[in-house]
């Protein structure tokens, strides 16, 4: 190997030129010695991947598990809300105050929640008589289990002061109207207020998410109701951590929403919608179910699209079964990945849907590669000489993206990775593409061995029959010829490379390489591409965090009906935060007194403190040291029935004779509008850093901030990791590649790539969830698949002109980005088909992904690389001083051997 200095380059350019080359060629050289080893024993490579699939085949029917901790998969494994959580219920056990804890859908515990809606124009109060009949028939509804019968009254929560069941507020004020209604009063002598009523014992309660859609009196003072179209009633179980508990609880929830269909059939004057503890994780594992008879039908599509892409009209160089096997090959590695993910104890879950369609787009692009590298070998080459140099050819850039592939997904695997669906996920897609890598090379090796021995044996490419001679074709019928026609008609004397009759190719070549390359075409290509960046720099100023869990869930689901319902007629107020003092305090302070006042100010509070100042005040009562606070509260306001119920919210001790308040509880409401989850991210993370910088110690939970508490950085955290692993290889590999600039060009179309897919899914209403960030995940290695060879060979090219060289790669590559591109999205279509949010946002991101990579490698980068470097001067200078010295050796040897040029 020689190298020769040019002018002006330094010793060390010389010597990263020489590392790179040997680098590149002892990888090529490596790869054609795997291709003749591969080529020289086929059955082998062929049997061992089909031995491997079939065993942890049987092991992926066996160990089948599917995950119900909806919890586990999708609320960050890391918050700071979990030891809240657990802070909280070590001060007040969290299912006694379920109730009080409300939470949309994020109910912790066992529990049956029913919405009634009346009729559009109707008042649901006027019909408080079949409410409490439904009511009723939920209450003594039964439930088998082992012999015995179970009731609500065996199962519910119990309240502290009278061990009777805790029950919504709500039925009290439906009791209330239904007895007027009895005795002839008008239901407006039964006052209702709104959010805060006052009840028939005396006590003042929060209604705000038990009745919804409501319309207050005119000019009220007490704001009371004068209609409400919609009533929401919470039937909460005892959770004592026993599985039988458990099963009954689950048998007393099913039970419940037959019963509430059952009232829908018997009660068509109003609507019922149900929901219960098990509805999140049915409908979330319901996408399984509405996918697997589209998951075979895009696999059909697949199959079909592959096997046309890879024929041609020549009987003997088509390869249609080739096309077919390599998705088979792609198809038995997952099924093997599969099984060795549930060998080792995982559990499935919805969002690995996406694993067999991230396998198919790279594993196919593998498949593509090997078949165009076979059309670039020599036709009178040995067979296993030609699998060699399909291997050389490309198996060095395959390996490069697979590497990739690993490294991005390897990095979402991480313990940085904070959702665990998502880390899940990125392990599952490590073994999916290590397979992929080790069944192309095996069995998809030995399939174009053998494949290779039928062409050069002259076997018919379908019907495995010898091709006869063509004088023998020229004595039959048109249509035999066409059958078993292998191109000899069209090879010519200045024709090498009969495979350039591939219709792909001869698009590409013939008809697509000129248009774009033209002159008068390149403006609107620049043109096109400033409307794409627009679009996708808007798109990425607008990003929203996913935290809602409605987007993983099947779309006609009853879970989404009930939150759509919830969403529309009880999202005025947010969720109730309970705001938890666990230092003592003074409360009798008149400072302390006003910083409660200020952390509370806006919020509509249910506090003790605020009653118990309140009824000090209406009894012109003096309290301004600990003892008469104390006293006062434990002997006077704490014995009254209508403050009873603030027992639970205080916890005292004693030290001698002396009384402490410990530590207590208040709940927050704030006002919200129809955006809830956003609008109580925001209220944490306003209440949580005042926890800090106050005097009193505090702090706030709900259920639902577990499953929101900085998620927007937990999702989008492993995709960050990934895009900067991957750009740190890219870098750090850059003196080690062919050539840098390929690098250089490599992370700018990646990068236009990545950006134009965040901007343009989220114009199209996509949220930033774990199904989102996996697909950009993927879209930086699918970026990578398709673009590295195109820009490598680009930019290796050593013809005269920069157009020449861009129509060179594009016909060398173009064939196999077009023919796995094709495949992957019409593979997606029937996601389309899916009743699920989960598989709507999977299309979008993917189709955005295909789309947008499939724009950039057959029209931005053929236009762009035509503009900036690196330049082809060089070559053609070369070319002209190499021919030069061609025709002065011709005269000199023309000069010392006359007589040989007379006889020529």
């Amino acid at each position: 190997m020689c190298f020769l200095r040019r002018p002006g380059a330094s010793a060390g350019w010389i010597w990263w030129r020489m590392l790179r080359q040997v680098i590149h060629r002892g990888l090529q050289s490596f790869f054609y010695k795997l291709g003749l080893f591969v080529s020289r024993h086929p059955v082998f490579f062929l049997t061992v991947p089909a031995v491997l699939t079939i065993i942890f085949g049987f092991s992926l029917l066996n160990r089948f598990q599917p995950d119900t901790d909806l919890e586990s998969l999708v609320a960050p494994s890391h918050s700071l809300a979990k030891i809240e959580r657990s802070l909280a219920s070590s001060l007040f056990s969290l299912d006694q105050s379920k109730s009080q804890l409300y939470s949309d859908l994020h109910t912790p515990g066992r529990y049956g929640r029913v919405i009634l809606l009346s009729k559009p124009g109707g008042n649901i109060l006027h019909q408080a008589d079949v409410i409490l009949q439904i009511h009723r028939a939920v209450l003594e509804m039964k439930v088998n289990y082992k012999g015995y019968n179970y009731t609500f009254s065996h199962l519910c929560v119990l309240r502290n002061q009278d061990k009777k069941c805790v029950l919504d507020d709500i039925i009290s004020v439906l009791e209330d109207l239904r007895q007027a209604a009895l005795s002839n009063k008008t239901t407006a002598r039964v006052q209702v207020s709104y959010p805060n009523t006052k009840l028939k014992d005396g006590r003042s309660s929060f209604i705000g998410h038990q009745l919804g859609g409501v319309m207050e009196v005119p000019n009220s003072k007490d704001q009371r109701v004068k209609s409400a179209r919609a009533i929401q009633i919470t039937y909460y179980l005892q959770t004592y951590g026993s599985v039988t508990q458990d099963l009954i609880g689950e048998k007393w929830e099913s039970e419940f929403c037959k019963l509430m269909h059952k009232m829908q059939l018997d009660h068509q004057d109003l609507q019922l919608y149900s929901l219960a503890s098990f509805s999140l994780w049915k409908d979330f594992h319901q996408t399984s179910l509405l996918a697997r008879g589209k998951i075979l039908v895009s696999l059909m599509l697949i199959l079909l699209t592959a096997t046309l892409s890879s024929s041609m009209k020549d009987c003997l160089r088509s390869k249609p079964f080739l096309g077919l096997l390599g998705v088979l090959t792609i198809c038995i590695s997952s099924v093997t990945a599969a099984g060795i993910f549930f060998i080792t104890d995982g559990k499935y879950n919805s969002t690995l849907l996406g694993i067999p369609f991230f396998a198919m787009g790279h594993g196919t692009k593998g498949v593509f590669e090997l078949l165009s590298g076979w059309r670039r070998t020599r036709e009178n080459l040995p067979f296993k000489d030609r699998v060699a140099d399909a291997y050389s050819d490309v198996m060095v850039s395959y390996t490069m993206t697979s590497s990739l592939y690993f490294i991005a997904f390897g990095m979402g695997a991480s313990p940085f990775t904070n959702i665990e669906a998502v880390k899940v996920f990125c392990q599952n897609m490590c073994v999916s593409i290590l397979l992929n890598y080790f069944y192309i090379f095996s069995f998809f090796g030995s399939c174009l061995v053998f494949a290779g021995q039928l062409e050069q044996n002259r076997y018919h490419s379908i019907f495995c029959c010898k091709i006869p001679s063509a004088e023998y074709l020229d004595r039959k019928p048109v249509w035999f010829q066409t059958m078993m026609n292998d191109g000899h008609q069209h090879t010519s004397h200045h024709e090498t490379n009969p495979y350039q009759h591939h219709f792909i190719q001869h698009f590409l070549r013939e008809h697509y390489n000129e248009w774009i390359t033209n002159i008068y075409v390149k403006p609107f290509v620049v043109i096109l591409y400033l409307i794409y960046a627009s679009f996708s720099f808007m798109g990425c100023l607008q990003i929203n965090d996913g935290a809602n869990i409605i987007n993983l869930l099947a779309s006609e689901s009853p879970s989404v009906s009930y939150a759509l319902i919830q969403q529309k007629y009880f999202s005025n107020y947010s969720p109730v935060i309970g705001f938890y003092i666990y230092e003592p305090l003074e409360y009798w302070n008149g400072t302390v007194q006003e910083d409660l006042k200020t952390l509370s100010q806006g919020f509509n509070t249910v506090s003790w403190i605020e009653q118990y100042y309140q009824f000090l005040r209406v009894g012109n009562i003096s309290a301004t040291n600990k003892s008469d606070f104390i006293s006062i509260l434990q002997s006077s306001f704490l014995k009254k029935p209508e403050f009873q119920h603030f027992k639970n919210d205080i916890i005292f001790s004693k030290a001698g004779d002396e009384n402490n308040i410990i530590a207590s509880r208040l709940y927050l409401v704030a006002r919200t509008s129809e955006n809830t989850q956003r609008e109580a991210i925001e209220l944490l993370e306003k209440l949580r850093p005042l926890s800090l910088i106050q005097s009193i110690k505090f702090i706030v939970f709900n259920p639902t901030f577990v499953f929101m508490d900085h998620y927007g950085l937990s999702v989008t955290m492993p995709v960050l990791i990934s895009g900067f692993g991957i750009l740190l290889v890219l870098i750090l590999t850059f003196f080690l590649v062919i050539h840098p600039l390929g690098n250089f060009w490599l992370i700018l179309s990646v990068t236009s790539i990545e950006l134009g897919v965040l901007g343009l899914m989220t114009l199209w209403n996509v949220d930033m969830d774990c199904i989102s960030i996996l697909c950009l995940i993927y879209t930086l290695n699918f970026a990578i698949d398709h673009c590295a060879p195109l820009l490598y060979t680009f930019v290796l090219a050593t013809e005269h002109t920069r157009t020449q060289c861009i129509k060179n790669s594009l016909q060398e590559h173009g064939t196999a980005i077009l023919q796995n591109v094709s495949s992957f999205l019409i593979g997606l279509v029937p996601l389309l088909f899916v009743p699920s949010n989960l598989t709507f946002t999977l299309f979008k991101c993917l189709l955005l992904a295909g789309s947008c990579t499939l724009l950039h490698c057959f029209v931005i980068l053929p236009v762009f690389l035509t503009f900036f470097p690196p330049s082809k001067k060089h070559h053609k200078k070369k070319k002209r001083a190499k021919r030069k010295e061609r025709e002065e050796i011709e005269c000199i040897e023309i000069q010392e051997n006359p007589d040989h040029v007379t006889a020529v």
